[in-house]
């Protein structure tokens, strides 16, 4: 019974603790250099686009929200400017 207790609080615990996003795209000195998911096509030359004005490192992921669309999380080393250039392009309507 405790081997069984232990193993699913192991199973609860990778379950949460894992980063779970439903699309990612990492940058890498102006390129697109990973990405996971179904991106659209239309966002991903639109950021592809937004790195080539002005390179950037960073990822940016999008997670499933149960009450909003999609929830657009950036790392930090993008700068506020093309981070809000990414919001405008982000076809949040997509992610029901």
């Amino acid at each position: 019974m405790e081997y069984f207790l232990a193993g699913s609080f192991i199973a609860l615990f990778v379950f949460i603790a894992i980063d779970r996003p439903i699309l990612l795209i990492k940058f890498k000195d102006g390129e697109i250099v990973k990405t996971k998911g179904k991106i659209p096509q239309g966002f991903l030359h639109d950021c592809s686009e937004i790195t080539k004005r002005n390179p950037l490192n960073g990822t940016v992921k999008v997670y499933r929200n149960r009450f909003k669309p999609a929830k657009l999380v950036m790392s930090k080393s993008i700068d506020p400017k093309a981070q809000q250039r990414i919001r405008n392009v982000f076809p949040f309507k997509s992610f029901k």
